[in-house]
């Protein structure tokens, strides 16, 4: 009787590793970036508005670059886009610390480097998620994902400290560690060997770069993900008001705050290792909305809670139910679009969420204006519950589906 076979672990896979690397370092050191940038630029000209137009510089960007970057990923050798786009990003940090260093770095010269290092994001990204499908077998994609959504939430909670503490020592520290890290991520990106994509047939002008939307269209299951995405984010987030929630309802300080922001990806963090070392098991549908009502859930135990350690537990809830769904919905949409459109689907993808992000932090500010911060993260919760119900009607195969494969 012949001995049962090992499933392989995707740290075999070489391509895998150096993704894993590069993506690791090109997120913790936009995070970094993020936090120096921001206070260098309010110590220099102490603008609220100017903090919000780092924001909107970046968010032109995308608006901007992503569906030409998808339909780029397409056409071109993505790990190597990835790599040039991380490198012009470590060449924007080596600029950024020469300035600051030699007294030349004003409002302006802030403004064009941090839109150069926002036009490298922006093109990275449709790139680097249309590569991961290719790197290992479409078996072990959901733990790659799984691995590659722990690396951003790692990330995402050691590039902010990492950032702050550099600063207490000088801007140009930050700035050029974040440089160097980023050009030994591009080189981690240069050295992923992958099959080249397979060209499927080109459209001219508008209709190909449009392309990806007509794809999404057409496929009810992509369609119903991305924008349960779309729609979760933009009625449920509560991550504007927590600035808020810290000072005025937990009178937790500065220091409470950071722990309201960490919380949410030491959740995630935890999850995303989890499911790498136990993927999730059918039905995925049905699990994907249980974790998108769980976040609701959470975020109304947030709202209502008055201790910051149960304010804490409901964000770190939020953080490991949001992963849960994220994971799924990211597998869905790249196990189930063929190599010639990942890029632009991808890009369509990465657009959506982006915009979801920018609105979703609007809406809630905005609702938090008008009838206060409690009620506001309520109906966040109350937003992310209806939208997973509503779309549960609207995609039945969405809630039936079994496996994240066709």
């Amino acid at each position: 009787m012949a001995a049962p076979q090992v499933e392989a672990s995707v740290w075999s896979y070489r391509p895998f590793l150096f993704f894993w690397i590069s993506r690791v370092l090109s997120t913790l050191c936009f995070q970094m970036l993020a936090v120096a940038v921001g206070w260098r630029l309010y110590a220099m000209t102490g603008s609220p508005l100017d903090l919000g137009m780092i924001g909107l510089v970046q968010f032109t960007a995308v608006l901007l670059l992503t569906l030409p970057a998808g339909q780029l990923a397409d056409r071109g050798d993505r790990r190597l886009i990835v790599a040039l786009c991380q490198a012009c990003a470590a060449a924007g940090a080596a600029l950024l610390m020469w300035g600051s260093l030699a007294g030349w770095l004003d409002r302006t010269a802030i403004f064009v480097l941090i839109g150069m290092i926002g036009c490298a994001r922006a093109i990275e990204a449709p790139n680097m998620a249309s590569l991961l499908p290719g790197l290992v077998p479409r078996s072990l994609f959901p733990r790659a994902a799984a691995w590659s959504a722990s690396a951003t939430q790692t990330a995402q909670i050691l590039g902010p400290a990492l950032g702050g503490v550099l600063y207490v020592f000088g801007a140009e520290y930050a700035f050029g560690l974040a440089a160097l890290l980023l050009a030994l991520g591009a080189m981690a990106a240069a050295l992923i060997r992958t099959s080249p994509v397979t060209r499927g047939l080109d459209r001219p002008g508008l209709a190909g770069l449009l392309s990806g939307f007509a794809f999404v269209a057409r496929q009810r299951t992509i369609l119903g993900a991305i924008s349960l995405d779309l729609f979760a984010v933009l009625v449920g987030g509560a991550v504007a008001l927590m600035p808020i929630f810290a000072k005025d309802i937990l009178n937790a300080g500065p220091a409470g705050l950071g722990l309201l922001r960490a919380a949410p990806a030491i959740g995630a963090l935890v999850t995303s290792l989890w499911l790498a070392q136990r993927p999730l098991r059918p039905p995925v549908g049905r699990r994907m909305f249980a974790a998108l009502i769980v976040f609701g859930v959470a975020t109304l135990l947030f709202a209502w809670s008055g201790s910051i350690a149960l304010s804490c537990l409901a964000l770190a809830v939020v953080g490991a139910a949001d992963v849960v769904s994220v994971v799924i919905r990211s597998s869905l949409v790249q196990l189930r679009t063929p190599d010639d459109m990942r890029g632009r689907v991808s890009a369509v993808n990465s657009l959506c969420v982006g915009t979801s992000n920018q609105l979703g932090d609007f809406r809630a500010g905005a609702v938090a204006a008008l009838f206060g911060v409690v009620p506001a993260a309520i109906l966040g919760g109350l937003g992310s519950i209806a939208v997973a119900l509503l779309w549960m009607r609207l995609f039945p195969e969405l809630r039936r589906l079994q496996k994240l494969e066709t």
